[in-house]
């Protein structure tokens, strides 16, 4: 995931090099995920909750998001979407 290393980089912190695996709800339950199946570090929890921190408009202990691992909560502590 692109975005990953440009939330790093913004914030002024090394990039992890441990995989993230991200698993996410559906508004249809459908679960979707990206990155290794054995990845330590994960992120679990709704699509919606994931888009709503990924764009700001909600910080992290305002969703339902998991982080397993410390590179994944990091991430999501400090992601952002570049356009």
């Amino acid at each position: 995931m692109a975005g990953r290393g440009l939330s790093f980089h913004a914030a002024r912190l090394p990039l992890p090099t441990a995989p993230i695996r991200v698993e996410l709800t559906s508004p249809e339950w459908v679960v979707w995920g990206g990155g290794p199946d054995d990845a330590a570090q994960r992120i679990r929890g709704s699509a919606r909750d994931f888009c709503l921190r990924l764009t700001q408009h909600r910080g992290l202990a305002e969703t339902g998001l998991a982080a397993i691992g410390e590179d994944a909560k990091a991430w999501l502590e400090n992601a952002r979407v570049f356009l």
